[in-house]
């Protein structure tokens, strides 16, 4: 039987039911927790390894699964570039997005403090960061775009969120796709080889700027979740 192993909370909104749904046809499912160390010996057990949150233990686990040849859902490489931000940054300016200006010492205007890598901290106003990033707008709404690939084609959702820099994320509606934004989205999910992105935009006076990427999204509120168990499961000979 094939084994999928889940670096994730086994009680997580999206990823709890994905692993149901793989149960279903015949998988056989693990979940491991973040931040735990796994083991090398357990990796070796699975056939294909699926990580939903950027740890150091996570990238060990990508690393080790992709030198010994278990399949991975996004691997090592494509997980520790795009948690780099400025790395995250330069992918989706090379893919033709829009990105705002940076800095690495605080400039005159309004930014958003920023740190290096993805798992460092959430975006804040007015404090000190490993880099500061042009403030593109005052309007608490973001627009988040996630990909999924299947194996055979990329799917795409589009939320409109309520912005980290006031408060916690929400949800606020589901958006209509924009079909250069899901050009450039498609773009950076090949050039990085990953099966799963999200994408942050955010809409200037003319056009939308790319301000984030993000490797191991949630998926929350996307109802991507057949899509997920659909790609997770291409990565196995039975799901190909």
């Amino acid at each position: 039987m094939d084994r999928i192993g889940f670096i994730c909370e086994p009680g997580h909104p999206v990823f709890s039911d994905v692993a149901e749904r793989l149960s279903a046809r015949g998988f056989d499912v693990r979940f491991f927790r973040p931040g735990d160390p796994i083991p090398e010996a357990d990796i070796d057990d699975l056939t294909a390894l699926v990580n939903e949150k950027i740890r150091p233990e996570s990238f060990r686990a990508l690393h080790y699964a992709d030198r010994t040849g278990v399949e991975t859902w996004n691997g090592f490489f494509a997980t520790t570039a795009l948690s780099c931000r400025l790395v995250a940054l330069h992918g989706l300016e090379r893919v033709g997005c829009r990105v705002p200006a940076v800095w690495f010492e605080k400039p005159d205007c309004e930014y958003v403090a920023r740190t290096r890598y993805s798992w460092g901290g959430v975006p804040t106003m007015g404090v000190e960061g490993d880099f500061y990033q042009e403030r593109i707008r005052a309007e608490p709404v973001e627009y988040k775009y996630y990909a999924v690939n299947d194996g055979r084609e990329t799917h795409l959702r589009a939320l409109r969120v309520r912005s980290k820099l006031t408060g916690p994320k929400a949800v606020v509606a589901e958006e209509t796709v924009e079909v250069t934004l899901a050009a450039r989205v498609r773009e950076l999910l090949d050039r990085f080889d990953a099966r799963a992105l999200g994408v942050d935009f955010i809409q200037g006076d003319d056009e939308y700027y790319a301000v984030d990427a993000n490797p191991a999204p949630t998926f929350a509120g996307t109802g991507m979740e057949r899509r997920i168990a659909d790609s997770v499961a291409s990565l196995t000979t039975i799901g190909a």
